[in-house]
């Protein structure tokens, strides 16, 4: 065996074009980053909504992983115009599962901030495989 090929480990997100939304900087770093360990295409991240309401428009999304709350807004236009377009989303969030955005989309996954990285990779997977 080549000694390339015996290096090379299949990643769980491998070429998945995701995006970002996280309105606190560091959580996002860490997100971008840990998707991206994972072999994940970040096609963009972003704070806000109204950046948000541009990325979710991306060619060729696999998934999206969204925070409910970012600043005064709610992610819901976002989260709306995802499903609209049938590409699956998660929710990332320290806000409770009884929070009206949340109570939209009752059957979208939800992770609670904070999550460790391969719990993070494996939701995002998992939605990908569903």
């Amino acid at each position: 065996m080549e000694a390339s090929a015996a290096n090379e480990v299949a990643l769980p997100l491998s070429g998945a074009r995701l995006i970002v939304v996280e309105d606190d900087f560091l959580i996002l770093m860490e997100l971008e980053s840990a998707l991206a360990d994972a072999g994940a295409k970040i096609v963009g991240s972003c704070r806000t909504l109204d950046a948000a309401m541009s990325l979710v428009e991306a060619d060729g999304l696999a998934a999206a992983i969204l925070d409910i709350r970012l600043g005064r807004d709610t992610v819901e236009p976002a989260a709306r115009r995802l499903a609209e377009r049938g590409i699956p989303f998660i929710f990332y969030t320290g806000q409770s599962e009884t929070d009206a955005v949340r109570m939209m989309w009752p059957r979208s996954a939800l992770l609670h901030k904070p999550a460790n990285p391969k719990k993070i990779v494996a939701a995002i997977s998992e939605l990908l495989h569903a």
